[in-house]
């Protein structure tokens, strides 16, 4: 059975439970990664001779496995990655984690049982079931990893990390795509944990020589490892300062120059001039000018320029004060739109990244045809995000409009426009480059009418500006309002509680929705035999893209519905359920993938399961077809009836609590028959039956006493009937698994899960723009349904009455 990610991040970060205590994030993703690295690399040998990763004897995951209560346990471990380090010309890189230190793991039986729990858990993963996408599922995995020890290190050691979603932006914008050679190179001079560049690589379908040097050792070692899991094994990772030792050079002594390059230095360092004196600068660097020696922004990106060839393009990630800062920022900044380097310029939103919570900024540089560039295309993003946790981050709806949108230089209201250099260097801007001065993406004033709340009415203005809702419901403006008799002011016709109502049973609404339908059904019509298609030669990110980009384009230009938002949807239910599912259909078929599995009950381990996937107590488990799609299709009577006896269980608790409510307080016929928890049961009604006897002076009480037991008895019977219904079911349920067959699972799959799952949620998009309105409507109504003299009035009325009352107590009122 193939490893699901979801399955895999668990177990990743139950492994990092093992060592919190002992140590921070910074150092033990160290030990983490490594084992996720020497279990991946030894499964990958086992399965391909030829891999690239030598696994010598005595060097392999296996060996540590053999390891697990040995009192010697960590040396022994150090000494296994040594030997796979030593075969590999990895040393320095993957033996960086110190398994024998006791100050981070305990000593004696704490450090054994410790390693011991650690290599369980990587023991359980199994790579080798995984083929071709294997590759990405590491890369993926590596990418979770990072982005939780980036969030747990906090802002100080937080910064070797760049989040995938930027990433992804820079890598689509720079311009390396399908057309990209093999032979063309990609650098990063400051490739923290190789993140950006392994993206930006992505986009390369046939592949890309790929450069990159990082100044901290620990670091450069995690960018190596990165590059190995994304197997991508002939990358050049250097270690060094950037700025001070440039790694890569020419024959002549000249920086080397690239088709592309990416970073995301450390923002606003103040020693970047360690090592360097910028005015003597052998490679030419700051001919542009020298930036401040407190603040190396501009030298990170002077770099990035110089190491460009001429037709070279590239992308950096820097904060916004280099888009406005004056003195000598201010001299450099003209000098580079004067040149016509800056093609353009994404704002991102606040909080995005691990080091730092200050906004920040894509600064695109295209060296080809600089010198005819007229104009540099601007984005104000910073308002497309998701909250994740403390973090903002941003959604996949947010990264393809951004990319959408810069790379067809498209101009969007509020949000981006192509500025003429010559607006830039207008005296009024004096090339000053905050995007804000460009691009007005403030929300639109809500103005109160004075008038309206004076004399009453809503404005006919606020009305109109509903105007797209008006031009697709064209006769509902109608339904809604009516004049009022005051020239420009309109009154509602319908209560606001009831709009929505009106808005969902209207004929146009139900024709806007139809034609949502539609276009649903066009796309599944589609789409629909790629993934009754599904087989090992397919991949799951070009399922999920060849999906998306469909949806997107049939959803293009509907009003009233964001095409982004309907993306937004699909790729949502991908990353929560699809994802996993189209990975195990393709690993291992679908009757394979959809074969129930017994779970394994490991205490040690804690593992839990969800009750939707879950029948006979937790002793199966189903992953791609649960018991409920089973139920919906081929039991629906039998559940219809467990739903009526669940009913009638419901109808004899809620008789039983009454009756016991009644009966019990002060003088209470069943008050004398609680037990010593304070609680009635079946025994104390009994006990208390025979202590009355047959007195005639007790007979209300026997008869309560009576009463209640048979209630227990009904309650009783009712919850044992649905026990029974329910198992007779779960058996059923599960004795139909074995009669799927491969045609009978993808109906259960494609349509009844998953294509219901997405047309359910897009039909909550629709939802979402009547609620819009209905809730505009209200809004507006509530602010004018009351008139400033009306409110006076009432206030008079109120105050002779308070004025009354007190004359009445003998208080004079001055």
């Amino acid at each position: 059975m193939a490893l699901k990610k979801t399955q895999l991040y668990s177990s990743l970060w139950q492994s990092c439970d093992e060592l919190r205590g002992g140590m921070d994030a910074s150092q033990y993703k160290d030990y983490i990664l490594t084992l996720l690295f020497m279990k991946y690399v030894s499964d990958k040998s086992e399965r391909d001779r030829s891999s690239v990763i030598k696994v010598p004897e005595g060097g392999s995951f296996s060996d540590m496995v053999r390891l697990k209560g040995d009192k010697e346990i960590g040396d022994k471990i150090n000494k296994i990655i040594g030997k796979l380090a030593e075969a590999n010309d990895l040393k320095g890189v993957i033996d960086l984690a110190d398994f024998n230190d006791e100050s981070k793991l305990g000593t004696g039986k704490e450090m054994q049982d410790r390693l011991s729990k650690l290599i369980a858990i990587f023991d359980s993963l199994d790579f080798s079931a995984n083929g071709a996408e294997g590759d990405d599922l590491l890369g993926d995995a590596y990418e979770y990893l990072m982005r939780n020890f980036a969030t747990e290190s906090g802002k100080s050691k937080g910064q070797f990390y760049t989040p995938a979603e930027v990433s992804r932006i820079i890598a689509k914008v720079v311009g390396i795509g399908p057309d990209t050679r093999q032979d063309q190179t990609i650098y990063d001079p400051t490739c923290g944990s190789g993140s950006l560049l392994l993206k930006a690589a992505e986009e390369a379908p046939r592949g890309i020589s790929i450069y990159g040097q990082e100044m901290d050792n620990a670091t450069w070692s995690l960018a190596r490892m990165n590059m190995f899991l994304h197997n991508n094994p002939t990358h050049e990772i250097w270690r060094g300062n950037t700025l001070s030792s440039p790694h890569y050079k020419n024959s002549d002594g000249g920086l080397k120059t690239f088709d592309f390059a990416v970073a995301n230095p450390p923002f606003s360092s103040k020693a970047w001039t360690s090592g360097l004196k910028p005015e003597d600068d052998e490679f030419g660097r700051f001919d542009l000018g020298v930036p401040p020696s407190k603040n190396g922004d501009y030298a990170f990106l002077l770099h990035l320029i110089k190491s460009l060839k001429s037709s070279g393009k590239g992308a950096i990630i820097l904060p916004h004060g280099v888009l406005f800062r004056g003195n000598k920022e201010g001299d450099i900044r003209r000098n580079l739109i004067k040149r016509g380097l800056i093609k353009g310029i994404i704002g991102l939103p606040a909080n995005l990244f691990y080091g730092t919570g200050i906004p920040a900024c894509i600064i695109v540089i295209d060296k080809e045809n600089a010198h005819a560039r007229t104009g540099i295309f601007m984005i104000d993003a910073s308002k497309g995000y998701a909250k994740d946790g403390n973090k903002n981050r941003l959604r996949s709806q947010d990264i393809h409009k951004i990319v959408d949108v810069f790379n067809h230089q498209i101009d969007l209201p509020g949000y981006s426009r192509m500025v003429p250099v010559a607006e830039i260097a207008d005296p009024a801007n004096d090339y000053n480059l905050n995007i804000p001065r460009y691009i007005d993406a403030s929300d639109p004033e809500d103005l109160h009418d004075l008038n309206a709340h004076m004399n009453g009415g809503i404005p006919n203005r606020d009305i109109d500006a509903l105007e797209e809702y008006w031009a697709v419901f064209p006769s509902l403006r109608n339904e809604l309002f009516k004049g009022n008799g005051r020239p420009g002011y309109s009154e509602p016709k319908i209560e606001a509680r009831e709009v929505r109502g009106v808005i969902l049973v209207h004929p146009e609404f139900k024709g806007y929705a139809s034609r949502i339908a539609e276009i649903f059904r066009e796309w599944r019509s589609s789409d629909e035999p790629l993934l009754n298609g599904l087989s090992p030669e397919h991949k799951t990110k070009e399922v999920i893209h060849t999906l998306s980009e469909d949806l997107l384009k049939r959803y293009a230009n509907l009003p009233l519905l964001s095409r982004y938002d309907v993306y937004q949807r699909l790729m949502d239910y991908w990353a929560e359920v699809m994802q996993d599912d189209v990975g195990m259909i393709i690993a291992d078929g679908w009757v394979e993938a959809a074969r129930p599995r017994g779970i394994i009950e490991d205490k040690e381990r804690k593992i839990k399961e969800t009750p939707d996937l879950v029948v006979n107590r937790n002793k199966f488990k189903m992953d791609l077809v649960s018991p409920n799609l089973i139920v919906s299709r081929y039991f629906t009577d039998e559940q219809e009836r467990i739903d009526h006896l669940r009913m009638e269980q419901e109808q004899a608790a809620r008789e039983l609590e009454e009756f016991i409510e009644e009966n019990t307080g002060e003088e209470g016929l069943l008050e004398d028959a609680k037990g010593e928890s304070g609680k009635i049961t079946k025994g104390d009604l009994s006990q208390k039956l025979k202590e009355i006897g047959r007195d005639p002076e007790d007979a209300d009480e026997r008869d309560a006493l009576k009463r209640c037991l048979a209630l227990m008895d009904a309650e009783s019977d009712a919850t044992k009937a649905v026990k029974t219904a329910q198992a007779k079911l779960d058996a059923a349920v599960l004795a139909m698994y074995p009669k799927l067959n491969e045609d009978a699972i993808k109906v259960l799959v494609i349509n009844d899960k998953w294509f219901a799952s997405i047309c359910s949620a897009i039909e909550g998009e629709v939802q979402q723009a009547t609620q819009r309105l209905a809730s505009r409507v209200k809004e507006l109504d509530e602010r004018y349904a009351r008139p400033l003299p009306e409110l006076e009035h009432e206030v008079e009325e109120y105050a002779a009455k308070v004025e009354e009352h007190l004359k009445r107590m003998g208080v004079e009122w001055g």
